[in-house]
């Protein structure tokens, strides 16, 4: 656990030194300026959230006027990790399990340092793990215990039933960062009522094998969710292509609803370092905060 810790530290310290340099001293957090507490209004400006509109305001006929927040000192941070059998896909040691628990542990530790509450919820057709919100370095490594230790009771996946339990679970405005493969379907709605209530961010695990198969002939597969093998021939039809524009189109369907529903979106790959990926979402959110 000590040797887990060191390295989740490292990368923490390593994201925050970069980001601090990358943005050259602007750097506040990922988790903190969000606003979660209504302060006051302001006119509108180009560029800012939809949802923050006071249309009873705006309605009199003097402009568009937009609510403004101050930070909210008990600000809570709550982490939807996909733990569902899909995700067990890559190279040793580097499935999108791995990364997503990386993540998940890394992110964790960064809202304990910035003094923000942090919350669990690991999932795969039900729930596995829940860890309440709290705060310091006790909850720090109960966090990290339930993300790394967790053994799971199921391999399916259901996210409609993950993003339902958290929007009946989380009643107070929060920031919830959901990490998983998003390979399952039906779950739109609820993701949408998720995003319209909370500071949604949505990271997206994926694998190289998942968008470039190649042409191996007859070989078996084996679906960890459903626990059976089946032989696919894979140079028949084309079926490398059908599966590469599968992979596209899907991910694509994805960011779109993020991307209606202000939801910050981000993909990470197996084969990527994470740090890159998450000084841009970091660069996108600060930025976001001073429009705010």
């Amino acid at each position: 656990m000590n040797q887990l810790f060191s390295k989740l530290r490292k990368y923490e310290i390593m994201i925050r030194k970069v980001a601090n340099n990358h943005l050259q001293g602007e750097y506040q957090s990922l988790f903190k300026g969000s606003g979660l507490e209504f302060d006051d209004l302001r006119p509108y400006q180009y560029g800012d959230d939809v949802r923050t509109i006071e249309w009873k305001v705006s309605a009199k006929g003097h402009g568009t006027f937009v609510k403004t927040f101050r930070e909210d000192k008990d600000q809570c941070v709550y982490f939807l990790l996909d733990i569902s059998g899909s995700q067990d896909i890559g190279q040793a040691g580097h499935k999108k399990i791995d990364q997503g628990k990386l993540i998940a542990g890394v992110l964790t530790l960064a809202a304990i340092f910035d003094g923000s509450q942090v919350g669990l919820i690991s999932f795969s057709d039900q729930k596995e793990k829940l860890v309440l919100p709290g705060k310091g370095t006790r909850q720090g490594v109960k966090m990290i215990r339930g993300i790394f230790e967790h053994e799971n009771i199921s391999q399916k996946t259901d996210l409609d039933a993950l993003f339902t339990f958290s929007l009946n679970l989380i009643k107070k405005r929060s920031i919830i960062v959901v990490i998983s493969d998003f390979i399952d379907e039906g779950y739109e709605r609820s993701f949408r009522a998720l995003a319209e209530k909370h500071d949604l961010v949505a990271i997206q695990l994926t694998d190289p094998r998942e968008s470039a198969l190649p042409a191996l002939g007859i070989i078996p597969v084996y679906d960890k969710e459903k626990g059976r093998t089946t032989w696919v021939n894979t140079a028949f039809g084309g079926f490398s292509k059908k599966i590469s524009e599968t992979f596209t189109t899907e991910r694509d369907k994805l960011k779109d609803i993020c991307k209606k529903n202000q939801i910050n979106y981000l993909a990470i790959d197996t084969n990527q370092d994470i740090v890159a990926p998450l000084i841009e979402l970091f660069k996108y959110r600060n930025k976001r905060m001073k429009r705010g």
